[in-house]
């Protein structure tokens, strides 16, 4: 009872800061409430990732970057509570997650970050949110506009390897994203440049990036022109954009992408429609067989304000996380968890 509380006090506190300040959009008054919120961190939270304990998944936790000059990634566990935060990062932006990285002959599970005012992305080994990078990888070489802003890890299946697809603040077009091979180097983490790509519109910038590994796609939001959909395996040297879509959905800026999978072929790809606090979901296989449709199935209003990055899962982590967990970003220094049940069930109503 202390916890619903707890919840319903911050909810109401920010609803009131976003609705006096004309540059936040309010909460609607239909919104999905959280399950929980995190324990607020000392700056500006950004994106979750979500790290799956691979012997206990109710131990399960919620990596999340604080986007400052001294902030850093920062553990929680399914309550919200913070467990522990990484050594000092200048601006860490986006954070992704992946599994096995073979280095020093071990398979490490990681979580790579962008360090904005370094021009680098940092890996650290999980659970335990050490740095295994060698003080960070440089990233954007030889470029004008460098500061990384997002990332997206992908793992082929074929092979396993591991790519960091990463973007910035802003850059030309064709050439905005560029892709890296992550490998061990002795005892550390180390990457090299496989690929560029990525059609840019100019208007806004490209931060929220997201991979489906089983069906190869790789999924990013041109602010204020749409999300974009490439192959994401490098060897193919197919750099042809796929699709386009959510072009006239949004208020305003397209953000963080999360990916739910029912099966290794459908689900949802959820984005972040940030001045309208709400949540847009597209079907994920595609629409009539077309695997690269996407048609707007719902609009699904939540807690978050302003909202800038996201991830979920459908694993059952026990509880009322069974069917899976939806977190995302909101102003106020927070991360806000739903069990997945009730973003489905607004999906499912839309769909009447």
């Amino acid at each position: 009872m202390k916890n619903k509380f707890i919840i319903a006090f911050l909810l109401l506190a920010l609803s009131f800061t976003a609705c006096k300040d004309d540059k936040l959009a309010p909460v609607a008054p239909n919104a999905v409430k959280p399950t929980a919120i995190t324990e607020a961190l000392p700056h500006d939270t950004d994106d979750p990732s979500i790290w799956i304990n691979p012997t206990d998944a109710t131990k399960s936790i919620i990596v999340g970057t604080d986007k400052d000059t001294d902030g850093g990634l920062y553990a929680f566990d399914l309550k919200g509570k913070i467990l522990k935060k990484s050594i000092p990062l200048k601006r860490p932006n986006n954070v992704d997650i992946a599994y096995g990285l073979v280095v020093d002959g071990k398979k490490v599970d990681i979580a790579v970050t962008t360090e904005r005012e370094s021009n680098k992305i940092r890996i650290f080994s999980l659970p335990d949110l050490e740095p295994i990078d060698n003080g960070g990888i440089s990233v954007f070489k030889g470029e004008e506009l460098r500061d990384p802003m997002g990332i997206a890890l992908y793992t082929r299946p074929t092979d396993g390897k591991i790519f960091a697809i990463v973007g910035r603040k802003t850059g030309p077009s064709g050439s905005y994203l560029w892709q890296y091979e992550l490998f061990g180097n002795g005892k550390f983490a180390a990457a090299k440049l496989v690929r560029k790509f990525g059609t840019y519109s100019g208007k806004k910038e490209i931060e929220a990036i997201a991979v489906d590994n089983e069906l190869g796609s790789v999924y990013y939001c041109d602010e204020q022109t749409g999300i974009r959909k490439y192959k994401a395996d490098p060897a193919l040297n197919d750099n042809k954009e796929l699709a386009i879509f959510g072009q006239k959905d949004f208020k305003a800026d397209h953000e963080g992408i999360a990916i739910y999978k029912k099966t290794d072929s459908t689900g949802y790809i959820l984005v972040s429609n940030q001045q309208a606090n709400t949540f847009m979901a597209y079907p994920r296989e595609g629409v009539n067989g077309n695997p690269n449709s996407y048609k707007l199935l719902a609009e699904v209003p939540t807690s978050t304000i302003e909202c800038d990055g996201a991830d979920v899962t459908s694993l059952n982590l026990g509880g009322v996380y069974k069917n899976g967990l939806f977190v995302a970003m909101s102003n106020g220094m927070t991360f806000h968890y739903y069990a997945w049940d009730l973003i489905q069930k607004r999906i499912d109503e839309s769909k009447k």
